[in-house]
């Protein structure tokens, strides 16, 4: 007779579990590591909206704030049919840790709507959306000193316009007011850079990685990125961005894209941005020129590959298909796509695994610059960039009287050109991302009996929050 099977583990306990993985590296009092892993509030809200065939529908949706230990607390919001409680206080108690990796001031918190954005038109969408945000704002889940949310799956620019919109209208004397959500379009209140900013950093994070010898050497990798062959799972904005920039910058060889409706192949590369245009017409990649299609685009997560990178769900590699992973590299740039169980198995054959925590932060750093302008009321260069071109012009002349020779003009531009606020933001995002990078591979090489990079990152974050409630007198 065989045995039943065992029932999934939740989202939210393979996230504690890795958790505790860490916690056991730190000389921590055990009600600190419950403190720590606790979510901190979860609220569910229903609401009804009178839509455009003239019946209320209701809608449900939850925002968590896992850890208010910094204020204020940063999460996106999705919409997904698929959404509930319990991926949503995961998601919330990632943010905690992985703003801690990052060194942003910011708890945790994420929000969910249980819905299909496709299913409704965009004067629907507003009015749902508006109508979610006053539920939140009237509970204080949002606001600018307190709960700043930020796209997720599903939302965009868009409904960020539409949430800061909603916050004025029900706070018209908050002159901070475009600071109560992040990922707003440009020209109401965003910044330049963040929606690239997820897949820019995974770029930065695996160019870093390509920096350091020994780390590569442990994946069986070598030279430079150019070259390194690539799976893509999910081309939405995150995979999108992050295969983009790889190809387009770094010569990595985009061999296979899996999406909703299968995968295509492609073992000489795949023209990221046409593939774009198709999924985008055609709501799915089959049909794609030159490139094998195939619907079970599941089992190319099993591709040989130098690097992996899951972009999509939770969940993707697990203990079913784990055994038949063959990438060097697994870069997560999805929030949990591995398995706490398929996770112990890659420790145990060595693969290296880039943790998510790590990997997708730079949407959240680029979301704390975006804050951090709207509460100056400032834009990024507009008090330096002439001052730096101006300096600029004086090397370029130094140069000119000291050698008797006109600086070659595209130096020359080079010199003079000012930092506007994309570079300034990309600039950031780089350091910062390479900083959390070093610190996560010093613990990895330094720390007995910590063998692989989810654990360092993990171990620096906890660090980080356990020294900030101890220094409140928890």
């Amino acid at each position: 007779m065989s045995s039943k099977r065992k029932p999934p583990v939740s989202f939210s306990r393979n996230v504690e579990l890795v958790v505790d993985r860490a916690l056991a590296h730190l000389d921590l009092r055990l009600d600190l590591h419950e403190q720590i892993k606790a979510c901190n509030t979860i609220v569910q809200v229903q609401f009804p909206v009178k839509l455009d065939d003239g019946e209320y529908h209701v809608f449900k949706g939850w925002r968590a704030v896992h850890s208010d230990h910094r204020l204020p607390v940063k999460g996106g919001i999705r919409y997904a049919i698929h959404v509930n409680q319990d991926e949503v206080e995961a998601l919330a108690a990632l943010m905690t840790y992985k703003c801690a990796i990052v060194d942003v001031p910011y708890g945790g918190s994420k929000g969910g709507l249980m819905i299909n954005p496709r299913q409704y038109n965009v004067e629907e969408l507003e009015s749902i959306t508006r109508r979610f945000s006053r539920e939140l704002i009237d509970r204080d889940l949002i606001s600018p000193g307190g709960n700043v949310p930020a796209p997720d799956m599903g939302t965009g620019a868009r409904e960020m316009a539409w949430i800061a919109d909603e916050y004025k209208r029900l706070r018209p004397h908050e002159i901070n007011h475009l600071a109560c959500v992040t990922g707003k379009p440009v020209t109401s209140g965003g910044i330049r850079g963040r929606v690239e900013a997820t897949g820019r950093g995974v770029q930065y994070v695996l160019r870093e990685f390509f920096r350091h010898p020994e780390d590569m050497q442990l994946a069986d990798l070598s030279g430079t990125l150019e070259g390194k062959t690539a799976v893509i799972q999910g081309l939405g904005n995150v995979g999108y961005h992050a295969a983009k920039f790889l190809s387009e910058e770094d010569g990595v060889k985009i061999i296979s894209i899996l999406e909703r409706d299968g995968a295509i192949t492609n073992m000489d590369g795949l023209p990221v941005e046409a593939v774009r245009a198709h999924l985008s017409e055609h709501d799915g990649v089959a049909g794609f020129p030159d490139a094998a299609y195939d619907p079970n685009g599941l089992a190319y997560l099993e591709l040989e590959c130098d690097i992996l990178i899951p972009a999509a769900l939770e969940g993707q590699i697990t203990a079913e298909n784990v055994d038949r992973i063959q990438a060097h590299l697994i870069v997560e740039a999805a929030n949990g796509p591995t398995t706490f169980e398929a996770d112990k198995q890659l420790r145990t054959t060595g693969t290296v695994v880039l943790p998510d925590a790590l990997v997708n932060a730079g949407g959240v750093v680029v979301s704390y610059f975006e804050w951090i302008k709207n509460l100056s009321h400032i834009r990024f260069g507009r008090m330096q960039r002439r001052l730096d071109e101006m300096r600029g012009e004086q090397v370029a002349h130094a140069l000119e009287v000291m050698t008797g020779q006109k600086v070659p003009e595209h130096i020359h531009s080079q010199l003079t050109t000012g930092a506007d606020e994309l570079a300034l933001v990309r600039s950031g995002l780089d350091d910062t991302m390479r900083l959390a990078y070093q610190e996560v591979s010093e613990v990895f090489h330094n720390r007995d009996g910590i063998d692989d990079f989810r654990t360092a990152a993990y171990f620096a974050s906890l660090q980080k929050i356990a020294k900030t409630y101890l220094e409140m007198g928890v």
